[in-house]
């Protein structure tokens, strides 16, 4: 991907650009994976414990809605996460028959340990860039955040900038 980007001309164009730049972040993002060594947590329970962590305490249905996953295969996920040490399934106060699904501390560790090492190989690429590029990358994604509110995410999940998360 050698010389200069032009600015795209159009939504078209864009939407290339951006694919090409997901296509790129699924790459660093693969990196800081395999940079967890020998105990990184195959993507679709990564999955999950990103919807966990967003989600504190919700219960299997949800996530099955939410992954788009039939219950059975979303039941059997979690089983393996929990023998893994990655979750746990507590009794719900809302409801005897359901169970809230937390991390456990194990797995909040994982999981920020691999937010730290995707955000260095970031901030390497992006020390990289020019300020003015660097400007203008966070005015685009602030203005493809404000875009995608609502559009594709359940109602009452409103989408969380791609710059924060939950503490």
């Amino acid at each position: 991907m050698g010389g200069k980007a032009t600015p795209p001309a159009s939504s078209q164009d864009a939407a290339r650009a951006g694919s090409g730049l997901i296509e790129l972040l699924e790459l660093l993002w693969e990196r800081g994976r395999d940079a967890m060594g020998p105990s990184s947590v195959p993507p679709s329970q990564l999955r999950v414990m990103y919807v966990l962590d967003r989600d504190e305490g919700i219960n299997l249905r949800m996530l099955g809605e939410v992954l788009g996953a039939a219950p059975s295969a979303v039941s059997r996920l979690c089983d393996r996460m929990q023998a893994a040490g990655l979750v746990d399934r507590h009794p719900s106060a809302a409801s005897r028959r359901e169970l809230e699904l937390r991390l456990t501390g194990r797995g909040r560790t994982y999981l920020a340990d691999l937010r730290a090492h995707r955000e260095n190989l970031l901030l390497t690429t992006i020390a990289a860039m020019t300020p003015s590029a660097r400007e203008a990358l966070a005015e685009g994604l602030a203005g493809f955040a404000e875009a995608a509110e609502g559009r594709g995410h359940p109602p009452g999940r409103p989408v969380r900038p791609l710059w924060t998360r939950s503490a």
